[in-house]
């Protein structure tokens, strides 16, 4: 299945089954199984804040906001390395950090969006299935929109915004990804896609499942 195949935990699994239990695993303690799973959420939500943040600073226009987000960055990377008991009860602290690296991000979107002031704000908005082929959506403000099914094929997201936008089954084919902001693995995994697909460089080759 799709979902299997392409399944992204940005690096947290990893981080909690090696670094935080010391390369323990729930298999092989069931004991453990709770407290893993728990401290895997905790991580998995301060990975993506990780990813998004290092996006924004590699943005040259967010540069007055580079101190700010390397200082956010530098919290989150601690609230990450905490002892395995200390990531279960960190979820306020996480949410409380997330809302503000959020607003951050936010923040840095709007400096490197400002060259298409007239591009759409679209954030949280129901686009289910929606007809946006061949569109222009350079600068879009996309952040958290539902664009299950949309069909994007050949669509312009240059420098868009899809922070925790929902891709899952949209078609990307032909569509241009490449300066788009805030994309993560699991998003375009989700999605369609061909080989006319531009997606930006952090992301490494298209899902395997695109053919």
């Amino acid at each position: 299945m799709t979902g299997c195949t392409t399944f992204d935990c940005l690096g947290a699994g990893q981080h909690v089954t090696q670094v935080a239990f010391g390369g323990r695993t729930w298999r092989e303690d069931p004991s453990i199984t709770s407290t893993i799973f728990a401290a895997f959420a905790t991580v998995r939500r301060l990975h993506e804040l990780l990813w998004y943040l290092a996006d924004a600073l590699d943005r040259p226009t967010a540069a007055p906001l580079h101190d700010a987000l390397r200082e956010a960055a530098a919290d989150v990377e601690r609230l990450a390395a905490r002892p395995p008991e200390a990531l279960v009860v960190v979820d306020q602290e996480t949410a409380a950090r997330g809302r503000s690296s959020d607003e951050l991000l936010g923040r840095a979107s709007a400096l490197v969006r400002a060259v298409h002031p007239a591009a759409p704000r679209r954030s949280g908005t129901d686009l289910v299935g929606a007809r946006l082929r061949g569109a222009d959506l350079r600068g879009a403000d996309l952040t958290g929109a539902l664009l299950l099914g949309a069909d994007l094929r050949g669509a312009d997201l240059r420098l868009a915004d899809l922070r925790y936008a929902d891709l899952r089954g949209a078609d990307l084919s032909g569509a241009d990804l490449s300066s788009a902001l805030y994309v993560v693995g699991p998003q375009v995994a989700g999605a369609r896609g061909d080989a006319r697909t531009v997606l930006p460089p952090a992301l490494g080759p298209h899902p395997a499942h695109w053919g």
